[in-house]
């Protein structure tokens, strides 16, 4: 069978907040190198044999994101759009059908489902392991794999199996999050595997399974597939239908029901990031045990990470800390304590702080923008344009807006003219006036943007037509 991969990039990552967002979460930072976790995620897929398009499942508000990334690596690939996360197994549904009705008629296909925000180190050891499971899929198993623990985590749930069964065993149970001293006999045992959320399924087993075990979310991925569009690359999938399926994992839907499952165990140098004590686990580190990221000054510390995305960030006679600098907030934590961001991030969502949604830098199709200052009647921008892209013929009801070229080449138009500027150059928008950006050339282009008037917010834009099919919309 062919190899469909299915790479699920939903989640917020709340956990690796302020460097993680819910408008631009984990998956898409580049926390280890110049590849984003995404972009690392479809890397690995180049040596799988066999492989085909892989599908994308992403929220509807990050499709520009995931798609320019994925750009970057040169992948083809298609993007499944989902309006509301409605967690794992939902997802690998509307993928199944996909996947079939791309294949011939009455063909099956192998999913490799994948998360976008895990770390691989082994990627030789993984493909070894998918090469174990394929036969034991392709005959209807429906394969996990198992990470082989190295220390009594207790961050991550358990599969008990067990030892000697040979390279795919059956699975006698899932087990929730333990505690340290229930981890702990876990690891002394060898009966538990770590539960990495990596899978390789047959497409009709696991919807034959799922209509068995879950039928209302069977029913419900089915009819937001109908009832979707299909257009340049992007399914997008029939909203009422989607929001109305319930929440759950493909573990509670199917996995812990079915009498098909098995594990392969995975020793592979794997991690899902999911807390900053992860991260400085799998990042190179110097003698002390520590790592650090950006403009960082540092004197007798040891295992703790800190990282600097904006400004110089001094640190002395820390151990075991965590402190993240971004343009708007910083983190300070213990790496006991790793866990507790997502509480942090939860009480300031209950507060009502934009902070947990996006960052100082806010992106778009077209690039981004920094809000650099700003107080009543003024808000001062920093707009970054990508060559060749141009952003949304627009009107502004109540505000004006004043531009200074200071890096590359800018085409504007502005209502009937259009003109280009070039760096020191400026050009007044007054309110009301049709507008739009375009970066003609093969440089970043960089504009400050003043926005003068009494209601600067994102919602006072009128879209009059759109490259990326965002008429009407304000993101």
């Amino acid at each position: 069978m062919q190899v469909v991969p299915v790479i699920l990039c939903g989640g917020s990552g709340s956990r690796l907040w302020p460097l993680s967002r819910s408008l631009y979460p984990k998956q898409l930072l580049r926390l280890l190198g110049d590849r984003s976790l995404l972009q690392d995620t479809v890397a690995r897929l180049s040596a799988v044999p066999d492989v085909s398009v892989p599908l994308v499942v992403c929220n509807e508000a990050q499709r520009f994101l995931v798609a320019g990334q994925l750009s970057e690596l040169g992948c083809t690939a298609e993007m499944i759009l989902e309006p509301e996360g409605r967690n794992t197994a939902p997802a690998l549904a509307v993928a199944a059908h996909r996947a079939l009705r791309r294949a011939d008629a009455d063909a099956d296909v192998l999913l490799l489902v994948l998360p976008a925000d895990h770390v691989i180190q082994s990627v030789s050891v993984f493909l070894e392991a998918i090469s174990c499971a394929r036969t034991a899929a392709e005959s209807g198993a429906l394969i996990t794999f198992g990470v082989v623990p190295t220390s009594p985590e207790t961050g991550y749930g358990y599969i008990r199996t067990r030892p000697g069964s040979g390279s795919v065993a059956p699975v006698d149970e899932f087990v929730e999050k333990p505690d340290a001293e229930t981890a702990l006999r876990y690891l002394r045992s060898g009966s538990y595997l770590w539960n990495s959320g990596i899978f390789l399924v047959s497409a009709r087993t696991f919807l034959r399974e799922l209509e068995q075990h879950a039928p209302n979310i069977a029913t419900a991925a089915l009819s937001a597939v109908d009832t979707g569009s299909l257009e340049a690359g992007y399914l997008t999938l029939g909203r009422d239908a989607f929001v109305a399926c319930r929440k759950e994992s493909i573990d509670y839907a199917v996995m812990e029901k079915t009498q098909h499952a098995s594990v392969v165990p995975l020793a592979a140098g794997w991690s899902d990031v999911g807390s900053f004590a992860a991260l400085l686990d799998v990042s190179e580190r110097d003698a002390q045990g520590n790592a650090f990221r950006g403009d960082v000054v540092a004197l007798d510390c040891q295992d703790s990470y800190v990282r600097a995305e904006s400004r110089l960030v001094a640190v002395a006679g820390i151990d075991n800390c965590i402190v993240i600098e971004t343009r708007d907030a910083v983190l300070v934590t213990t790496r006991a304590h790793a866990q507790s961001v997502k509480q942090l991030v939860e009480a300031m969502e209950g507060g009502s702080r934009p902070e947990t949604r996006l960052g100082r830098e806010v992106f778009r199709p077209w690039g981004s923008y920094d809000s650099v200052d700003g107080a009543p009647g003024f808000q001062v921008k920093r707009l970054t344009v990508l060559p060749g892209a141009i952003l949304s013929l627009q009107l502004h009801r109540h505000r004006a807006e004043h531009w200074i070229v200071v890096s590359g080449l800018a085409r504007i138009t502005c209502d009937a003219e259009v003109f280009e500027l070039g760096i020191g150059a400026h050009t007044f928008i007054p309110r009301g006036a049709q507008h739009r950006i375009e970066n003609p050339g093969a440089e970043v282009l960089q504009i400050i943007e003043v926005q003068i008037g009494d209601y600067l917010g994102e919602d006072d834009i009128v879209r009059l037509d759109d490259r990326y099919g965002r008429q009407g919309r304000t993101d």
